[in-house]
């Protein structure tokens, strides 16, 4: 943790020259925040989040704390993460939006979870910094032949 109290991330320093360079940015970022929720901890995934962040998915609406009280008790753990594409990043002004389809396992509860699914994430900037407001999760549509 930086000496501003503020959370220390991967994420690369301010650059607004391009739209290339905010694209890889939050590529960037995607990445590093995978690595984090893998590593299962929560001080390095709460760097990536707002205070106001939600994760949704077919169980419904998780906020910040409940998800990251998971995660430092053990209960909710992940062993891998992966891209099966690569980001769609999508830049407004100070909002992004991030899309990919992602395969991970996951342990919460003592039982294990391999998913496949399609992730959005909604980013904002602020003070030069992009934090997630909103994470969706989807289930993907087994392929053609499964």
């Amino acid at each position: 943790m930086g000496e501003s109290g503020e959370h220390e991330t991967a994420e690369p320093p301010p650059d607004r020259g391009t739209p290339e360079a905010e694209h890889a940015r939050l590529a960037a970022i995607v990445d590093a925040w995978a690595a984090a929720i893998v590593a299962n901890d929560a001080e390095r995934i709460a760097g990536f989040m707002a205070e106001e962040w939600v994760i949704v998915s077919e169980s419904g609406i998780t906020d910040r704390e409940a998800f990251l009280g998971y995660v430092r008790s053990g209960d909710l753990t992940h062993s891998a993460m992966e891209a099966v594409t690569p980001p769609r990043v999508r830049v407004h002004g100070d909002t992004a939006t991030a899309t990919a389809r992602i395969t991970n396992t996951a342990h919460y509860g003592g039982q294990r979870f391999d998913a496949d699914e399609w992730t959005t994430d909604v980013f904002v900037r602020r003070d030069g910094h992009w934090r997630c407001v909103l994470s969706h999760i989807t289930p993907a549509a087994p392929s053609a032949g499964s």
